[in-house]
């Protein structure tokens, strides 16, 4: 059996399924772009069916992405097959990727089905698929709550009809780690077929199990798993890129697998995706959280002291995590500063290194150390996710013990300029109020975050902000050392992006599981 294990990043596809967490077309290409850095063997950009801003976002992937396979989700209607190929088709190395419920409980409820239409209409669609790509990966939706046997017969047809890849999901998260292994195991025994194609896990967290069940079927045999940055998906979330790597990395004395992930690239990869989906990785979160590395108690501290390798069972520096120190200030040229984001993998036009040049300029004067990730911030907020139809021209708040917060505030809208003063129960709201009366907006705030970026008392302060109005849910984020003033570019970034969705209303659209 081979002894590699293919890392299949769906953190554009079904990571970007949480709430809140949708990305526009520049988004979903950097990300792809730094998966591609990590070095992910495959990556599913996106379900090109479930609407236009999604097709289009693949698509942009897809030609722009060189080592890499590009996946393409699809159900078993030729349809979507049509739709992925369209959307994939110019890629170096692209893939299709379709599913159908496998489960009688899904037969039953949501399909309508029985088990041999099943068979047949997944054979069609594998059959149809390879006669675009010779590349097809089919998925038995539900997988841990199928007939073991009737798994067997759909993996064989869907092999025989040409499937090179074969995933089994634990799409509601229900199985334990040990039966999971079982079943992949019985999987692997009992479908004839099987050494013609490679077997897939896909794993959610509803348990907390995701990580172990993964595992479990990589022990028993399974040689592809299908992960996303920092454990992001629907509900609970899926399976964690780097907590599986990582075990592969730390415990290869006894796994004896490889892998081909740059694993240094794993903490820059988690911060981006943090930045830019707005999720904040839990402190105590395995191997990227903010506490993964830190030890408090005396004992600890001491063994550390000593010899790391007495509390860390891995290096810091192993997943990209060093010490922050300071390369560039507000004495840096801007060569110097096009060179440190070209090291931080960004390459951006002469317009847009000038106008997040004049940015930097203006933080580096109010802080004594810039660290990379306030660059990334600068990056994420002026450029990704662009000025859009608002623009924070200027804030004035007072507040205090005695006085009622009032916050002045300078709005551009498109080419004209409104400005206006409004009150709150505090700074924050005093802001958030008076913009939202300017701008004419009607969203109602359901979520407000702050976290620094980097230590020391003038770090910058980032504010993450989720606004909903008819449905939609958008995200916002702003940074600055002052927190009011982040707080009112998160707000304005909001309302940005509630418009960018209002214009483009398809972009709204989700219905894929796996």
């Amino acid at each position: 059996m081979e002894n590699r294990v293919y890392i299949f990043d769906t953190t554009l596809r079904d990571g970007e399924q949480s709430p809140g967490a949708s990305m526009n077309a520049a988004e979903k290409l950097r990300v792809a772009r730094q998966l591609e850095k990590l070095g992910v063997d495959a990556l599913e950009a996106g379900f090109p069916a479930s609407s236009e801003g999604d097709f289009e976002s693949v698509q942009m992937v897809a030609h722009k992405i060189e080592r890499a396979e590009v996946v393409a989700l699809a159900r078993t209607a030729k349809a979507d097959i049509d739709r992925a190929w369209q959307a994939v088709q110019k890629a170096a190395k692209p893939r299709i990727h379709t599913f159908i419920a496998t489960s009688d409980i899904h037969l039953e409820h949501k399909l309508n089905m029985n088990r041999d239409a099943v068979i047949q209409e997944a054979v069609e669609a594998v059959q149809y698929a390879k006669a675009l790509t010779p590349n097809v990966e089919f998925s038995a939706e539900d997988a841990t709550r199928t007939d073991r046997d009737f798994l067997c017969r759909v993996f064989e047809a869907v092999i025989a009809a040409g499937a090179t890849v074969v995933n089994l999901p634990d799409t509601v998260g229900y199985a334990l780690p040990q039966e999971f292994g079982e079943q992949v195991a019985y999987v692997r025994a009992h479908t004839p077929n099987m050494h013609q194609a490679v077997l897939s896990v896909h794993c959610h967290n509803d348990l907390g199990l995701a990580t172990a069940n993964t595992l479990a079927g990589i022990h028993a045999g399974a040689r592809q798993a299908e992960v996303t940055i920092n454990g992001i998906g629907e509900r609970a979330g899926n399976t964690s890129l780097e907590e599986v790597v990582m075990t592969l990395y730390t415990r290869e004395d006894r796994l004896k697998l490889t892998h081909g992930i740059h694993a240094e690239e794993i903490y820059p990869t988690s911060r981006l995706a943090s930045l830019i989906t707005g999720i904040v990785v839990q402190p105590n979160k395995a191997v990227v959280g903010a506490n993964a590395f830190a030890h408090e108690a005396g004992i600890h501290q001491d063994g550390v002291l000593k010899n790391p390798m007495t509390y860390e069972i891995m290096r810091p520096e192993t997943v990209g995590l060093a010490t922050n120190r300071l390369v560039i200030g507000k004495h840096s040229g801007r060569h110097a500063f096009k060179q440190k984001l070209a090291e931080l993998g960004y390459d951006f036009s002469k317009s847009d290194l000038d106008r997040l040049f004049e940015k930097f300029k203006r933080l580096a004067d109010k802080r004594k150390e810039i660290y990379d990730e306030d660059l990334e911030v600068l990056v994420v907020e002026a450029i990704l996710r662009g000025s859009g139809t608002y623009a924070l021209e200027y804030l004035n708040v007072v507040s205090g013990t005695v006085a009622v917060p009032t916050a002045t505030v300078k709005l551009k809208i498109k080419d004209q300029v409104v400005q206006g003063a409004g009150f709150g129960v505090g700074p924050i709201d005093a802001a958030f109020n008076t913009i939202a009366k300017l701008a004419g907006s009607r969203s109602q705030l359901v979520r407000f975050s702050v976290n620094a970026i980097s230590g020391g008392m003038d770090a910058q302060g980032e504010v993450t902000v989720r606004l909903k109005e008819n449905g939609r849910v958008a995200l916002g984020k702003g940074a600055d050392p002052d927190i009011i003033t982040a707080s009112a570019r998160a707000y304005v970034n909001g309302l940005n992006h509630l418009e960018y969705m209002k214009q483009n209303p398809s972009l709204t659209l989700r219905n894929s599981s796996v």
